[in-house]
């Protein structure tokens, strides 16, 4: 009987199948291994499987013999236990920066670390209300070729659009591109942002990834922006939601009830101490950029925040206020 092509592999398919289908609630005997690799059109002898078997726990593979009313195997520990692509998998599934078809890709790719059958629970479906996913397909490629960028010190140069009423994209500057120097990719609220310093205007600006097109890796060396202390996390803190406005340092009150939602907005290494007024409330010492976004997020809890000072943040919270007043009532 002539030889199979794949006889010479046997030892990796015997490895395929352990992996793909073997966990610690399904092993296989020595005759289901064997009657699998004829699938493949690999014949084996019982010894062999033997030897193989144990290559390949000398090569690093975890595999236990169980030893029941018949003696089988299965892979048991691997690169990613199950919990751990469960929960890789609901990440990539309600992230809001990786599209559908994307999605789906990863998840596969994702459930081949497993086997068959923990595969199946991988299936799974993450609920979130309201969770739009992006339809921009290059996002995934953008974000490699921004950190390509950043590793080689590179500037990179791109268009940046916005929707119009009719939902189309609209390029910003009439379609010139942008070009900057790429410092750092910032994953904030579900959205994916580059920061980046212009040298032109000697200051750092933010562009949400998802609206970036035509993106090039320039031959231009990155501007030198070290001069500036640039701290990423200090700096997405500061600006507080990806909009501008001048940092101040203030002092804020917040009743008890809000300190879970302080600390997930400020962080645990905030100055915060209980009010020698009320202790039923918190004086919180933050500093924070006077913003639109700021002053939306203090005016949320309605009576259970206020801002002591200073002065010009108390002044936008009243001119925002003020504005929108506007807008609703009559005068």
């Amino acid at each position: 009987m002539p030889r199979s092509p794949n006889q010479r592999l046997k030892l990796l398919y015997v490895m395929k199948i352990l992996m793909e289908k073997t966990d610690e609630e399904n092993p296989l005997t020595v005759t289901e291994i064997i009657s699998t690799l004829a699938t493949f059109n690999i014949t084996a002898e019982r010894k062999s499987i033997y030897s193989d078997i144990e290559l390949l726990r000398q090569f690093g593979v975890d595999i236990v013999t169980r030893r029941d009313k018949a003696v089988s195997y299965y892979v048991a520990n691997r690169n990613f236990e199950l919990p751990e692509l469960k929960l890789l998998v609901d990440a990539v599934q309600s992230s809001r920066f990786i599209t559908n078809k994307k999605s789906e890709t990863l998840i596969k790719k994702l459930s081949s670390l497993a086997s068959r059958e923990q595969a199946k629970q991988l299936n799974r479906q993450v609920l979130i209300a309201g969770r739009a996913k992006p339809v921009n397909e290059t996002i995934y490629y953008i974000i490699d070729k921004i950190h390509t960028a950043i590793n080689f010190n590179k500037k990179i140069s791109f268009n940046y659009y916005d929707y119009d009423f009719n939902k189309k994209q609209v390029y910003r500057k009439s379609g010139a591109l942008y070009r900057n120097t790429p410092v750092s990719l910032c994953w904030n609220e579900d959205k994916y942002y580059l920061i980046a310093y212009n040298s032109y205007y000697d200051d750092f600006a933010n562009y949400r990834v998802d609206r970036m097109a035509n993106i090039e890796i320039l031959d231009e060396e990155s501007d030198d922006y070290e001069s500036k202390s640039f701290n990423a996390a200090e700096y997405a803190k500061r600006v507080f939601g990806m909009f501008d406005g001048e940092t101040v340092h203030a002092s804020l009150l917040f009743h008890k009830c809000l300190v879970n939602a302080v600390i997930d907005r400020f962080g645990n290494d905030i100055n915060m101490k209980v009010s020698s007024s009320d202790d039923e409330w918190v004086e919180v010492s933050v500093d924070v950029s006077i913003s639109p976004v700021f002053l939306a997020w203090i005016f949320q809890f309605g009576s259970l925040a206020a801002i002591e000072n200073p002065e010009k943040l108390i002044n936008a919270m009243q001119k925002l206020l003020e504005e929108n007043t506007d807008v609703y009532f009559d005068n």
